[in-house]
């Protein structure tokens, strides 16, 4: 699922992940919810968020070592459009906060899990600044594996 011109897909495992924000950690906890974990989502890879991807790898075959890697976010990842509501749209709508965050505590997008015509506008203008660097990048207003990689990816952000 890795894409010309974007990033690799982050490793994330228990403890510090200061390579990636906390909202990389979020999303991870996010898309775990969205297949029915319950995690906090506080954006710390702790040990509840260690043994729910270790339970994710085991259910999905993978090698059960608690890394997140492609094949673990390829595992969780879901695909999200208009009309879609639940965690992996929390996802995606902290994500755009994360981005357009303004230091002001105003956000972007209400983080109600609802895929809305806001949030689907937010993507489609992500999807068109992506697009300008990675070639045939879709501008389809979905959030799927190549949306899902460029957001978990940071790309676009700072």
């Amino acid at each position: 699922m890795s894409t010309v011109g974007l990033p690799a897909w982050p490793v994330l495992a228990r403890g510090a992940n200061n390579l990636w924000p906390l909202v990389t950690v979020r999303s991870l906890q996010y898309l775990l919810n969205a297949h029915g974990a319950g995690l906090t989502v506080d954006g710390l890879f702790g040990a509840k968020t260690d043994t729910t991807v270790r339970a994710s790898q085991r259910a999905h075959g993978l090698v059960v070592d608690g890394e997140v890697r492609q094949q673990t976010w390829s595992a969780v990842i879901v695909t999200v459009h208009r009309g879609s509501a639940g965690p992996a749209v929390q996802a995606v709508q902290d994500q755009a906060n994360f981005r357009n965050g303004r230091g002001d505590g105003s956000l972007t997008l209400q983080v109600d899990g609802v895929f809305g015509p806001r949030t689907e506008a937010w993507v489609r203008g992500f999807q068109s600044a992506v697009a300008h660097d990675v070639p045939g990048f879709a501008i389809d207003g979905s959030v799927g594996p190549m949306t899902w990689q460029a957001l978990v990816t940071e790309t676009l952000s700072g």
